[in-house]
């Protein structure tokens, strides 16, 4: 699982710098510019230009990219699936109550029954006055 992980992120990571390398390389329609001034710029890099370092660089990472890909796929495939939902769940284990051998249990106490209709008081209206 921390295995998985590490290689996870170390193939985001690849990711992220193949996608910044690629947009910092100028295009094959670049190089026609470089008659008219602009090819100054890319003497930064060396006298054949960036082209190399990042050419290289980004096949390094392209490598890279594929051998995470490639570790991941072989990873997946060894971790052993849960068969359900419950068998991933953590387990609370707690510890048997003692039992006691004077445990008195008494029996729920029975309803009483509503009283019977004649048994109840009469109901009064308040309008009446009480004599």
């Amino acid at each position: 699982m921390l295995l998985h992980t590490i290689v996870l992120i170390a193939h985001v990571g690849i990711a992220l710098l193949i996608i910044g390398l690629v947009l910092l390389q100028r295009g094959k329609g670049a190089d026609a510019g470089t008659g008219f001034g602009a090819g100054a710029s890319g003497t930064v890099f060396g006298a054949r230009g960036s082209a190399t370092f990042f050419s290289r660089a980004t096949g390094v990472l392209a490598t890279l990219f594929f051998v995470t890909s490639l570790a991941l796929a072989y990873l997946a495939t060894q971790r052993t699936a849960p068969t359900s939902l419950l068998d991933g769940a953590p387990v609370e284990q707690t510890a048997p109550q003692p039992q006691t051998q004077t445990q008195i249990t008494t029996p729920p106490a029975a309803e009483t029954p509503p009283a019977a209709e004649d048994e109840r008081p009469p109901l009064q209206s308040p309008a009446q006055p009480n004599e």
